[in-house]
């Protein structure tokens, strides 16, 4: 039987759930942050230098590290491609958010990727991980129960697509992508434009209205907060990468001026 989705399942019984986004391609890494008490952490292989091998040792990684409570691994395949999905669902993901899906025509592919025929279009493999290489004669049969499928909207025009894109029958959340969606909307660089705020504050009460998980990522904690409070379900509420530079920034301006020149501090 296929490992139990604690995503998955919270998102059904429509808990929020919070989560960090990870570009780093190091386990060592997302043991740290899996350890870090979040609900989700999201692996990205889009706007990161990450691929299926470095995804394989983080999957295991999340599964290892010494955590307060269990924090659940979604994978970020670069595209909507039926050979990228196949590959992190045969290495063990449960949960894929497959980004810039515009329609309900390309998340009904997004869901034939992730099932075998008759159903899908999954390619068999026999001996892979995702059933415990091939013990588990069960998985073919019940891989559906445990996958989750998050598709991304990311552009005005696939805001207005999110009714038709929740009808789809195996699509479990949609997620909203504030970056992409400013840029689309004549605002680049201006994710938390009045405007932009407005169409993310209507598209989640939609998705929540068609009986759909709303997600996005929101590294403002009163926004996030709001969004929250408004009805999303998982939100990413920090990026590794934020967290390392505003750390690391803060220090290296403790003792240098604005010219870059050490400031000695007299005791």
């Amino acid at each position: 039987m296929p490992t139990p989705n604690l995503f998955k399942k919270a998102m059904a019984a429509g808990q929020a759930q919070i989560g960090l986004w990870s570009a780093f391609p190091s386990p060592y890494i997302t043991e740290l942050l899996a350890g870090s008490g979040y609900d989700w952490i999201m692996l990205d292989t889009e706007h990161s230098p990450n691929d299926v091998p470095q995804v394989l040792q983080q999957l295991q990684a999340v599964e290892a590290a010494l955590q307060p409570r269990p924090t659940s691994a979604v994978v970020r395949p670069a595209w909507n491609d039926p050979v990228l999905i196949k590959r992190y669902l045969d290495i063990g993901a449960q949960t894929l958010l497959i980004p810039f899906v515009q329609n309900a025509d390309e998340a009904r592919a997004a869901v034939q990727a992730m099932r075998y025929a008759p159903q899908g279009i999954r390619g068999m493999g026999g001996s892979m991980r995702a059933s415990n290489f091939g013990r588990d004669m069960q998985y073919v049969d019940d891989a559906d129960k445990e996958l989750c499928l998050l598709v991304q909207v990311e552009t005005a025009q696939a805001l207005d697509q999110i009714e038709a894109i929740a009808a789809v029958d195996g699509v479990d959340g949609i997620f909203i992508g504030p970056a992409d969606l400013s840029a689309s909307m004549g605002y680049p660089g201006q994710p938390r434009h009045p405007v932009v705020n407005a169409a993310i504050d209507d598209a989640i009460t939609r998705i929540r209205a068609a009986g759909k998980a709303p997600g996005i990522l929101m590294v403002d904690e009163a926004r996030a907060r709001e969004c929250l409070a408004l009805g999303a379900q998982f939100v990413a509420v920090s990026m590794d990468l934020i967290l390392l530079r505003t750390a690391a920034d803060a220090v290296a301006a403790k003792f240098k001026d604005s010219s870059g020149q050490v400031v000695q501090t007299a005791y």
